[in-house]
């Protein structure tokens, strides 16, 4: 089948609905990095549901594949996913930077789900290289998935690690760019333009190509028959929009990081299901 059913797209839809609201529920009481987090929650939902050989059961299994999100400070879309899923229960998100509890504004392993801590950016790769490598190495036909934010991409450390990728034949690590044009507060290509970036992971010995991150028959497109080419990883750019799903924060540079109120998170989860436009006061603050 090439492209998904109505039904499956439907069920999907709903699945990244639910994942929406958990993180606009993270927005309160200490806040989260919303707009990333909106921006690659379509991706991160495709991926656990259609795609990663994981669940719950298997999250052990040294056979599984592997989800690395190096771009750390999105982890609201991640704990989204997984409690959706199962590996977590859905009321341990109400933990959300609690003391009592490892639920905070990146990842950690003691999160079932959760495979490697990030949040320092250009460092994930590196890890899922070697990953892929000692599946390589073991015979096994497991694969090793990353995401990156774009603004990630400036570091040094992701083009050394795309030489080394290409040089190890690994045809079996994808990595996807969640391409939301923004980085922090600003604008990519206002600070370090980075296009075309499919065309540098192309000249980079990677097999590269370009998807909508929030449709998902193109996502499944993009995804569907890897290896492109063999010994050769692969690159997805996927086009995003930072805030998706509330147009009131939609493509902002300055709610990247935001604190808001209990009853402004109500009006955010009435705009998520269609009302009108949430009215927000409360600042959007740089976290350092």
């Amino acid at each position: 089948m090439n492209e998904l059913s109505q039904s499956c797209q439907a069920e999907l839809a709903a699945l990244a609905l639910r994942v929406r609201e958990h993180i606009v529920r993270m927005s309160a009481d200490g806040g989260c990095f919303i707009g990333a987090s909106l921006s690659c929650a379509d991706i991160l939902v495709y991926l656990y549901a259609r795609v990663l050989r994981i669940a719950p059961a298997t999250a052990a299994d040294p056979g599984r594949d592997y989800f690395f999100l190096s771009k750390g400070h999105d982890v609201p879309a991640l704990y989204g996913t997984l409690a959706e899923l199962g590996f977590i229960p859905r009321a341990r998100l109400e933990n959300h930077l609690k003391p009592s509890d490892r639920i905070y504004w990146h990842p950690n392993r003691a999160v079932p789900g959760v495979e490697f801590h990030s949040g320092s950016l250009g460092h994930l790769l590196s890890v899922a290289i070697g990953v892929a490598l000692d599946i390589k190495l073991r015979g096994e036909d497991g694969r090793v998935y990353v995401l990156l934010g774009d603004g990630e991409l400036d570091e040094g450390s992701i083009w050394e690690a795309c030489l080394v990728a290409h040089a190890q034949g690994l045809d079996n690590l994808v990595a996807i760019v969640d391409r939301n044009g923004f980085q922090a507060n600003m604008a990519t290509e206002d600070l370090l333009p980075l296009e075309p970036i499919d065309e540098k992971f192309r000249a980079f010995g990677w097999s590269a190509s370009t998807c909508d991150g929030h449709d998902f028959s193109s996502l499944a497109a993009a995804l569907r028959g890897l290896p492109r080419e063999p010994e050769r990883p692969t690159a997805i750019v996927a086009r995003t929009v930072r805030g998706k799903g509330l147009p009131s924060i939609e493509g902002r540079a300055d709610r990247w990081f935001v604190s808001f109120t209990r009853a402004e998170v109500e009006a955010l989860l009435a705009e998520l299901h269609g009302g009108g436009p949430a009215t927000v006061t409360s600042e959007a603050r740089i976290v350092r």
